[in-house]
């Protein structure tokens, strides 16, 4: 070869006698195959080797087995964000004219979600206050095709009786999903429970370190799994491999940061519970939660995000969410660090005064995503930004 040609071709070696402790960076677009029958095998099925990072890519594929054995599936997709998540899973699955039955406290991405459906593709949703199984039941139509919950609602921290919700969708013949991002599978494995697809936002919990933007899909049957993968490869919902491989990272501490946003969580919503700028505080593990002993029963711990009522209204969220100083005004939960927003305002805009309501979000309801901080140290921040309520 002339030099020209000889600095293009790059042959990376195979270390003969050990083997990388990191799962490796396949930071490549493209794969080359000897066989024109093999690549072309590839293109059509996710077992029959990498062809093109789009349908699949060795660091990616690590992200998912690794989910898939977290969360007790057979197979996962990752997707670039949790919305193409939840994008590939209700696109590969719901055709004009079919209902949807979902909790009516949801994070905002989704309601946008299902409304456009509705609007462009005549999808119908019926929502459902998630305090009795049989609520299901009196929903379904012959055209009803999905059940969707999540295992911690966003913002206020509802918990369904997973396992009972899970067994009436599965009596009606339902697909069952489950957005499992705040509970994330240290605390909560919704296929145990007969889900049939759990998703998470890896922007969240999985990531964890507010670097990387992310989704997964996990799948509790082989044939749905490849039926998505087929639409996620076609929308292109694909992430990059270095995002796959920060996701992988952050997974390796899940557990402990699990522990540590569970306690300070449940140290701060005792303080703000006692604090007279504070109406009421909403956190599964408070002893005042509505769902508490249903969490009891299938969550190991109660999570990280907390959800409080100031009594001084929207004014008294915004004087307050800008007050903070430590922890910080953000849409985005789940890292390391505090963060804090008003979703009326901001992550649940979409929602009209009656869907607010419906949600169980009031116009003084901030939403505090508690991080690995010293607690005292957030304490302090909370409680002199409180004074300006």
């Amino acid at each position: 070869m002339r030099p020209s040609t000889r600095a293009v071709h790059v042959t990376a070696s195979t270390p003969p006698n050990s083997r990388p402790v990191s799962v490796p960076i396949f930071q490549t677009s493209n794969f080359a195959f000897d066989d024109p029958d093999a690549l072309a095998e590839a293109l059509e099925s996710p077992d029959s080797g990498f062809v093109y990072t789009r349908y699949g890519n060795p660091t990616i594929r690590a992200l998912e087995e690794q989910m898939s054995r977290l969360e007790g599936g057979v197979a996962a997709v990752c997707t670039a964000s949790g919305m193409g998540a939840i994008s590939a899973v209700l696109l590969s699955t719901l055709r004009s004219g079919d209902h949807v039955i979902a909790q009516n406290c949801l994070y905002g991405g989704t309601f946008a979600m299902l409304n456009d459906l509705a609007a462009r593709f005549g999808v119908d949703v019926t929502y459902v206050a998630g305090d009795d199984p049989a609520e299901v039941a009196a929903a379904v139509r012959p055209t009803t095709r999905m059940l969707y919950l999540e295992t911690i609602a966003n913002p206020v921290t509802r918990v369904v009786d997973l396992p009972a919700f899970l067994a009436a969708g599965r009596e009606a013949g339902l697909l069952t999903v489950v957005d499992n991002t705040f509970a994330t599978p240290m605390l909560c494995r919704p296929i145990e429970y007969g889900a049939d697809v759990v998703l998470h936002s890896a922007t969240k919990y999985l990531g964890g370190h507010s670097d990387v933007t992310g989704g997964v899909l996990v799948f509790a049957d082989d044939a749905r799994y490849r039926q998505v993968w087929h639409h996620a490869m076609e929308l292109g919902a694909a992430p990059d491999p270095f995002a796959a491989w920060l996701t992988i990272r952050g997974i390796q501490t899940l557990a402990l940061r699990m522990r540590r946003h569970c306690a300070n969580a449940a140290e701060l919503a005792g303080r703000l519970a006692a604090h007279p700028a504070v109406g009421s505080v909403r956190w599964p593990g408070h002893a005042d939660h509505p769902d508490r002993e249903i969490a009891r029963g299938h969550l190991s711990d109660f999570g990280g995000v907390l959800a409080f009522d100031l009594l001084g209204g929207r004014s008294a969220g915004h004087a307050f969410t800008k007050g903070v100083r430590l922890v910080k005004l953000a849409a985005s939960l789940g890292g390391v660090e505090t963060t804090v927003v008003h979703p009326a305002s901001s992550t649940h805009r979409q929602l009209d005064a009656e869907g607010l309501l419906a949600a169980g979000i009031g116009e003084g309801t901030v939403r505090l995503s508690v991080g690995i901080e010293d607690v005292e140290d957030l304490w302090e921040d909370l409680v002199a930004a409180l004074p300006a309520v």
